[in-house]
């Protein structure tokens, strides 16, 4: 069995059309839905890129792992979803990135350029083609080709100049399908694309493909704010811009790029099926985390807001066709991608995984037990510690610069590391601006977040007791080898 699995960034749950968007066309991801199961209540773990893809490749809560900012390093041991594909047989092979910056514990010298960035390679992947934030070999081709490109997201500010076939997208699965064409045996491999992320600038005939007067209304801040809210209502590149007709032109630009995204999903799908593969491919498709996009006057992804952590997972399973075409509503979470692909790959289930296994949904059963709410972290410290900020001291006031959220079907909770607590009822006002009221519902919810706390204290080995038979989970994680 093949196994591709896409990650498309800072993507939207409800930019799909086949989520009931009216406006915005996604008809490649759609078909993928169909011949798999959509999840439509599914969140990011945390934001940004860092956190988030740490949750999604590790199958931890933040408060686990602890990758807090792009920036935090990710502990090498670890368990992750390329060192579980090398368990099952596989090599797996990387287009893109996965911003996951080394552990300093295992370097050999603080001259280790590795220690000088966030945008590390993921333990346990093979890297084909590297295409994290300076874009240097997209940038090389199209230099070879006679363009005048800078690299960065200057060069990817650009794309709406030349033809989409040059895309950043367009570039990775260029190579993908070269690469896989020559490939004997199964396949494991990751895509990991840079949009829709900013810059807000779509490639060739999808810059245009959308019409910003047909864009939606954003939701409007509430007239009485949370300060953080108020705080990032004032860092250029967070507040959305209120210029005449800016944020339509940003929203049918970000539209164009999801189209744009959506089309190079397409020739995957079409590579496969042309070569025999699609019916031997499980095929996974979701995002780091969300994108604001106006809504309470934000851009991006940070905060407490869903639209920053509310994205799409399609998994397609030729072998469990039962459920293929049905829409999940339960509420499912990143930690849970990478259970499902021990599962699917008929390995052993980790116990460093906070995540459940999601294979019962894709057979078309419905679990006996399951979570009731989504829950998601965010943590600010990144905006404090660096140059002309806090600087290298210890200061204990970061460990309270971080939030949690509880997401029921009616409720959603919010309480910072201060103590401090937020409650919306989404029954009366879905757009999150009504308060609840109701003490007692609120403190029902603070139950609830407690116990899940309590439930998820993090150790791989607390079902481990050592004695002569070793009762409990045995072993409890795998050991990381030099090719992980």
């Amino acid at each position: 069995m093949h196994v591709v699995f896409i990650t498309l960034d800072q993507f939207r749950a409800d930019a799909l059309s086949c989520a009931g968007h009216d406006l915005v066309k996604t008809p490649n991801l759609d078909r993928l839905a169909q011949r798999g199961v959509r999840f439509a209540n599914h969140y990011a773990q945390a934001a940004p890129c860092a956190p988030g893809r740490a949750s999604l490749y590790t199958g931890m809560y933040q408060m686990h792992h602890r990758v807090v900012a792009n920036g935090s390093p990710l502990e090498h041991r670890f368990d992750n979803i390329a060192r579980a594909a090398r368990r099952a047989g596989y090599t797996p092979a990387l287009f893109g990135y996965t911003d996951q910056g080394i552990d300093p514990s295992i370097v050999e010298s603080a001259e280790d350029p590795r220690l000088d960035t966030y945008e590390g390679i993921l333990p346990g992947f093979e890297l084909i083609v590297e295409l994290d934030g300076r874009q240097a070999e997209w940038v090389d081709a199209l230099r070879q080709l006679g363009y005048e490109v800078e690299s960065g997201m200057q060069g990817l500010a650009t794309e709406s100049e030349r033809p989409a076939s040059l895309s950043v997208s367009a570039y990775l699965v260029d190579q993908l399908l070269s690469w896989l064409s020559r490939q004997q045996g199964e396949v494991f491999v990751h895509a990991s694309f840079i949009r829709p992320h900013p810059p807000y600038a779509a490639a060739g005939e999808y810059a245009t493909m959308y019409d910003p007067s047909e864009m939606p209304t954003p939701i409007s801040p509430a007239d009485e704010r949370h300060g953080l809210h108020d705080i990032a209502l004032t860092l250029p590149g967070i507040a959305a811009p209120v210029g005449e007709g800016e944020m339509s032109a940003l929203m049918a630009q970000y539209y164009g790029m999801v189209s744009e995204v959506d089309a190079q999903v397409g020739r995957i799908l079409d590579a496969l099926e042309e070569q025999g593969m699609l019916e031997h491919t499980i095929v996974v498709v979701t995002s780091d985390h969300g994108e604001q996009l106006g809504d309470h006057g934000l851009l991006e992804k940070l905060g407490f807001f869903e639209q920053s952590y509310r994205i799409p997972l399609i998994i397609a399973d030729p072998l469990r066709p039962e459920a293929h075409g049905t829409v999940v509503t339960a509420f499912t979470e990143a930690v849970d991608v990478m259970p499902t692909l021990l599962e699917l790959l008929d390995l052993p289930p980790s116990s460093q995984c906070d995540g459940q296994s999601l294979v019962k949904f894709l057979q078309g059963e419905v679990p006996t037990s399951w979570r009731s709410a989504a829950h998601y972290e965010w943590d600010w410290r990144y905006l404090l510690v660096g140059p002309n900020r806090i600087g290298g001291e210890i200061n204990p006031t970061l460990r309270k610069c971080n939030l949690v959220v509880l997401r029921t079907s009616t409720h959603a909770l919010v309480a910072f590391g201060d103590g401090e607590t937020l409650c919306f009822d989404l029954a009366t006002d879905p757009t999150w601006r009504t308060k609840e009221l109701d003490a007692f519902v609120e403190t029902d919810l603070l139950r609830q977040m407690f116990a899940w706390r309590s439930q998820f204290l993090g150790g791989a080995y607390t079902d481990l007791l050592l004695a002569p038979d070793r009762p409990g989970r045995w072993p409890a994680l795998p050991i990381p080898t030099e090719a992980g």
